[in-house]
Formats: C-alpha cells, sequence, structure tokens
C-alpha cells in the first residue's frame, strides 16, 4: 500500500481506498445491534443465510449475514418485521466495496421476548397433554344457556348476542363483562369462568374478544386462565381476535372460532337451515315411500298378470280332468281285478266240488261210520268191525243206520294190506263198498 500522502497528483486507487475502509471497520470489533428484520433467505445447501437488519426509525439498512443453523435454533421463529438485537461483526468486502455484518448471536427483544415466554409456555402446556383433540368436550346441539364472557358493550359481545338471536330467537345468555386486557382481566376472567362453570343451566361457555396487538391479547395465554379452562366441566370455545391471531386460549378451548361472529354460529344452530332439513328431510323421505310402494305396486301387478293368478280355476280344472281320468283307470283297473279274481274263484270252487265228498257220494260211493264209539269212526277196512257193531251209511241224499251181521272180505285185497280201487258199475252195483 502507498503510503505517500493523498493529493491530486498523487491520487490512490481504488484499492487503497477499500483496504484503509475494511481497515477502520474492523477495528470495531463485535457490536450489538438492535433493528428489524426483513428479507431473510435462507438457501438450502449453503453455509450463509442473508437478511436484512433495518433501522424502523430512519430508511436505512445493513445487510447481514449469518449460519443458517444460527435461524433453526431461535427459540422464537425469526421471521420479517421481528424486532431483535444481533451480537455481530462489521465486515467490508474489499472486492465488492459492500458492508455487512457477520452476526453470531440473535435475541428477540420487545414483543420478540412476550413470543418467546408464550412459545415457552405452549411447550409446557403440550408436554403436560393439554391440548391433546382427545381431552376436546363436546358442544351441545342446542344449549339451553350460554354464558358468555367478554368486554362490557363490545363488539364482539354485540356480534356474538345478535348472531345466535338471528339464528334461534330462544337462545339465552348469561353475559359477564370483563376487562380482556391489563392486569385486571385474568382475575375477573377467571372468577366468571368459574361462576358460569358451576352454573346447572349453561351448557357451554364463549369467551369473547376483539382483534389487537400481541400485547392486548396476553392475558389469554396466561397459565393460570390455561389450566382453569382445562379443568372446566363445561365446553369452553375461544373467541379471541381474528383469523390471524392465535393465543394459547385457542389450543387448550374445546373449540376455536376464527371470530366472535364465528363462534355464535358453531354453537347455536340455523333454524332456518334445520327446518329447511327437516323439510328435505321429510320430503325425501316421501318421496322414497311413494317410490317403494309404486315398485310394490308393479310387483303385484306382474303377479296378478301370471297365468296362474289371472285364470286359477283353469290348472284346476286341468286337474280335475286328469284326476278324473286317474278313477276311471282305476275303476277299470278293479273291475278287471275283481272279474279275474271271481273266474279265478269259481274255478277253484268247481274243483273243490270235484274233489269233495258230497260229488264223491253223488257217484254212488257211501261213507261207513261206526257209530257205537266214542267218538264216531269212519270205516276203511272190514277189520274194524265185528259182528253187531252199529253202523251208519252215509249217502249222497242221506243216512242209513244198519248193525253188523257178517263180514265179507274183497277178493282184490292183497296180502300187504293195500287195496286197489274198483269202478261202481253203477248206482246199483252190488258189490258197492259199504
Amino acid at each position: 500500500m502507498s503510503t505517500s500522502a493523498n493529493s491530486a497528483d498523487n491520487p490512490w486507487p481504488v484499492r487503497t481506498v477499500n483496504t484503509k475502509i475494511a481497515d477502520w471497520i474492523h477495528k470495531l470489533g463485535q457490536i450489538w445491534v438492535e433493528g428489524q428484520v426483513t428479507q431473510i433467505s435462507r438457501r438450502p445447501g449453503t453455509r450463509t443465510s442473508f437478511l436484512t437488519l433495518r433501522d424502523p426509525a430512519a430508511d436505512i439498512s445493513v445487510s447481514v449475514t449469518c449460519s443458517p443453523d444460527l435461524l433453526a435454533r431461535s427459540e422464537v421463529p425469526i421471521t420479517d418485521g421481528a424486532h431483535v438485537v444481533m451480537l455481530g461483526r462489521p465486515s467490508f468486502y474489499t472486492g465488492r466495496g459492500t458492508l455487512s455484518l457477520r452476526v453470531t448471536d440473535i435475541r428477540p427483544i420487545g414483543i420478540g421476548q412476550l413470543l418467546l415466554r408464550i412459545e415457552r409456555l405452549r411447550q409446557l402446556l403440550a408436554a403436560e397433554g393439554l391440548f391433546d383433540p382427545r381431552l376436546k368436550r363436546p358442544l351441545p346441539f342446542l344449549p339451553r344457556t350460554i354464558g358468555l364472557i367478554s368486554g362490557r358493550a363490545s363488539a364482539a359481545q354485540r356480534d356474538v348476542v345478535s348472531v345466535a338471536s338471528a339464528r334461534w330467537s330462544s337462545v339465552r345468555f348469561d353475559i359477564r363483562d370483563a376487562p380482556v386486557q391489563g392486569p385486571t382481566a385474568v382475575p375477573r376472567i377467571l372468577t366468571h369462568l368459574a361462576d358460569l362453570d358451576a352454573h346447572p343451566d349453561v351448557d357451554v361457555i364463549i369467551i369473547a374478544r376483539g382483534g389487537g396487538s400481541v400485547e392486548d391479547l396476553l392475558p389469554f395465554s396466561d397459565e393460570a386462565l390455561l389450566r382453569a379452562v382445562s379443568a372446566c366441566t363445561t365446553p369452553v370455545v375461544s373467541a379471541i381476535g381474528h383469523e390471524p391471531d392465535n393465543p394459547l386460549l385457542d389450543f387448550i378451548a374445546d373449540l376455536r372460532a376464527a371470530t366472535p361472529t364465528d363462534a355464535a354460529k358453531r354453537v347455536v344452530p340455523d333454524v332456518a337451515a334445520e327446518l329447511a332439513g327437516i323439510a328435505a328431510m321429510r320430503h325425501r323421505s316421501a318421496h322414497a315411500l311413494r317410490n317403494w310402494v309404486h315398485r310394490e305396486e308393479r310387483v303385484l301387478a306382474g303377479l296378478r298378470a301370471r297365468p296362474v293368478l289371472a285364470d286359477p280355476l283353469s290348472m284346476i280344472d286341468r286337474h280335475a280332468d286328469q284326476v278324473e281320468r286317474l278313477r276311471a283307470d282305476a275303476r277299470r283297473d278293479i273291475r278287471r281285478l275283481v272279474d279275474a279274481e271271481e273266474r279265478r274263484t269259481e274255478h277253484l270252487a268247481a274243483r273243490l266240488g270235484s274233489l269233495g265228498p258230497a260229488q264223491t257220494l253223488a257217484r254212488g260211493y257211501a261213507v261207513v261210520q261206526r257209530v257205537d264209539t266214542d267218538p264216531a269212526q269212519i270205516l276203511t277196512s272190514v277189520d274194524e268191525v265185528t259182528d253187531g257193531a252199529a253202523l251208519r251209511v252215509r249217502v249222497a241224499d242221506g243216512s242209513v243206520h244198519t248193525v253188523v251181521s257178517g263180514v265179507e272180505r274183497s277178493p282184490q285185497h292183497h296180502h300187504d294190506g293195500t287195496e286197489t280201487e274198483q269202478k261202481n258199475p253203477g248206482p246199483n252195483n252190488p258189490e258197492e263198498d259199504q
């Protein structure tokens, strides 16, 4: 670097100027700087994140570089508009002639400190399980009385009452006025909350407030209030602020409403919508019933159109003819069977008659019985009688009683005791067996 006096005849080159500026800036060492963060640039895969720190009271800013881990480790997320203090070392890049602040520590101040405290409380309550969705109590369909905690004559109170009354004219409110910001807000809200929770007719409690700054909404992130809401047996609805506002009461309440108006809509059903729903269901039910009746009528018409139902006697007539034919066939078969059996009976009777004693007697034979014995016995041999024996001779037309006066043996009688049959020459044959 040239040490000669600077003059028009001996000007410094740009590199000399930038080097001298860098030397003076580097002599500042580490410094604490306060400002508002804007234009955060996180570049994935790089070791440096870029920010801009501006002075809220003047249109002045400075470029800031830091490690991406520094932003990730911050207890309060560093976002655009965050008010912070940074510890860093000023650096002047001689090549580009730019000034930046390389920081190693970032601390939120003011609202940032409040957010840090709220964030720590949120993590504590979440670790205790107070945000568990399973602990949320369901809201009644039509509450008898709604407990409302809000500011006196506030817009939030008017919105809840007017919207709920327009939706269901018979709705009742138990309104409790309380400060909704400042040091006296939490004690008054706790008192009203305990009274409403113990009231037997109050079915749901709404805590309502309009929007505001983070400082204004601090009472609704108070630990005592949050634990009291968690211990309530009555469902609690949080209607704090507007959509971007998220005090911790929103996490622990049984229902979070985006606005007080939304809370009234969520708690009280719309009578017009409910009546319209009932009418629609009645219409659908009647339509479904009519369709069912028409469908059943078509089924019955189809059944009546079937031949068996259109002329039910035709089947009976057809079967009657068949039954009559079967009866005639059965009668004919039985008659034929009876005739056959009659002929068979006559044939057997004729055979029996030809083989019976009556026919034998009619041909001239006689049956001789010895009647002086008990019982009477039929004679088959002359050896069975003696002279003087009483006999009965049966012929075809009667009997003759006689007494044996003599025995004459037939010459055809064989020695072995057998006797050959001799034809009867006629009814007056003198050789007929006696």
